[in-house]
């Protein structure tokens, strides 16, 4: 039990983890999930695999009792593409925004074009911003501070054209990106208390709240690219891809080549940050290990002075007792 003890404090093992539908063994990441699932792995375990392949649903992997409740299944846990920018409903309206608590959820998408003498210099060109029910809130082109080297028009789509005279300045979109995610509260009121800000969502959004010269609360953010069990199996350090997690956990694909707009990221980072926050992890409604903030230390949840204590629970006592080393969206609806 000595080293069940020291595992569990070296592991940050909870009931927030990804987990296996078969064995139960709790996985770091959604990677490790697949791996240990037989997904391009070459050491599987057999047994789990054999059964996720006859019952288990390839995008959230969970385990179903029977065939049919899987096909029910996946006629809701595949999704379909965003729609097509000719057919995209904009809502400038900031009223009956909803989900989430407080003030709701909204997702910020940037797309970049070349600055500096070479072209690498990552410079906002166009922005968006949406509501949980995928409606546009603002969107508009750019017009950046500095020389454009490198339009990235194969990619974006940006021409010069767009980002004269009728694109609005980084100020002008700073400011309606910022009345959107403050909600009428005061800047710095929400450093320490949320209020009716919003939660804000995206993939790399520290890199496209730069190119607006904008800074926000990391309790408010909920970043696809550095949430834990989004990321690689290799190291917790290394991101996947947008494209890579659209297609793997919600069954389509984006960034197929040609012009990409903005609010087909949005959408992507929207819906993987509802189907994180939709799971439900504990038992008959009990939302194990993370009652509070993760602790502050390994020591402050396994202390040392309970050594003998420790030694004497159970696995299952000590997975109560253990909390994530962040902090599960699951628990913004709580």
């Amino acid at each position: 039990m000595e080293h069940l003890v020291e595992h569990m404090r070296a592991s940050h093992h909870s009931a927030h983890e990804p987990r296996c539908g078969v064995c139960g063994k709790h996985c770091r990441s959604l990677d490790a999930l697949r791996d240990h699932l037989g997904f391009g792995s070459v050491l599987p375990k057999a047994g789990c695999a054999s059964v996720f392949t006859a019952r288990g649903c390839q995008l959230c992997l969970a385990v179903f009792p029977a065939s049919g409740a899987l096909r029910a299944h996946r006629a809701a846990c595949q999704l379909s593409s965003a729609p097509t920018q000719s057919q995209l409903t904009r809502s400038m309206s900031r009223m009956g925004i909803q989900g989430g608590g407080h003030g709701g959820v909204v997702a910020l998408g940037c797309k970049m074009v070349g600055g500096g003498s070479d072209g690498t210099l990552d410079v906002c060109a166009r922005v968006c911003v949406i509501d949980e029910h995928e409606n546009i809130l603002f969107e508009s082109f750019v017009k950046p501070l500095i020389p454009v080297t490198h339009y990235r028009y194969e990619m974006t789509g940006i021409r010069p054209e767009h980002l004269r005279d009728s694109a609005a300045t980084v100020k002008l979109a700073r400011k309606r990106v910022e009345d959107i995610l403050l909600n009428g509260e005061e800047p710095w009121k929400i450093r320490t208390a949320r209020c009716n800000a919003r939660i804000l969502v995206g993939h790399g959004l520290d890199h496209d709240l730069d190119g607006l010269g904008m800074d926000y609360p990391a309790y408010l953010k909920r970043d696809t690219a550095t949430y834990p069990p989004l990321m690689k199996t290799s190291s917790r350090l290394m991101s996947n891809s947008l494209k890579f997690l659209t297609k793997s956990c919600l069954g389509y694909e984006i960034q197929n080549g040609g012009h990409q707009h903005p609010y087909d990221d949005c959408v992507a980072a929207m819906r993987l940050y509802k189907r994180m926050r939709a799971l439900r992890h504990g038992f008959m409604g009990e939302v194990m290990g993370c009652a509070g903030p993760p602790p502050a230390s390994v020591a402050e949840a396994f202390p040392a002075w309970r050594q003998r204590e420790l030694e004497r629970m159970s696995p299952e006592e000590l997975l109560r007792m253990s909390k994530p080393d962040y902090r599960c969206w699951c628990l913004d609806d709580v």
